[in-house]
């Protein structure tokens, strides 16, 4: 028999084992302590919220507790958090290579003109934002509907603001390493 613990995490209310929510805590102490002091406080909120979303796609029924297998799960796609580089990007790359996220079409705000239409779209497909720019502005020469389109995808299109945001419009996985870079 094991003591069981109702924890709130992203949000999300779910019952989780004693040790399973010790090691998790562990684990998220220790990532909240690799980052950087100003930017900590955001980034924890997002990584909580993918460690609920990581942990609703392991919950099969109602009322699941969650294990240590679900735990272990969570630190793999995140990556372990270690003081030593070499293991700390030998264990980045295995999990680049498991957990690479797909990438979500967002507005970048950290490249843009107008609204960040042209350098999202440009992220999403990987190609030089100059020449999705060129496009637009050809297609509105010969036939005006790119300005339609332009409005549409402004509307659309949700910002990039928060760091997981950014990494997920990428294709990053998200790992302590790449929190770190993301938010310099």
């Amino acid at each position: 028999m094991k003591k069981v613990v109702e924890v709130n995490i992203g949000g999300v209310n779910f019952t989780i084992e004693d040790d399973s929510y010790i090691q998790l805590k562990s684990y998220l102490t220790r990532f909240e302590a690799s980052l950087p002091l100003e930017d900590a406080k955001e980034i924890m909120e997002d990584v909580e919220a993918r460690v609920a979303e990581i942990f609703q796609k392991e919950v099969r029924y109602p009322n699941q507790v969650i294990g240590s297998d679900s735990v272990k799960k969570v630190i793999e796609c995140l990556g372990e958090v270690n003081s030593n580089t070499n293991t700390s990007n030998q264990s980045q790359t295995k999990t680049e290579n498991k957990m690479r996220t797909g990438k979500k079409l967002y507005r970048n705000m950290d490249d843009k003109v107008f609204a960040g239409v042209c350098s999202g779209l440009a992220s999403y497909f990987d190609i030089d934002v100059t020449l999705i720019r060129v496009i637009f502005v050809i297609v509105f020469i010969l036939g005006g509907s790119a300005f339609f389109a332009y409005i549409i995808l402004w509307v659309v299109m949700p910002k990039a603001t928060t760091v997981i945001q950014k990494m997920e419009m990428n294709g990053d996985p998200i790992t302590p390493e790449n929190l770190r870079n993301y938010s310099k």
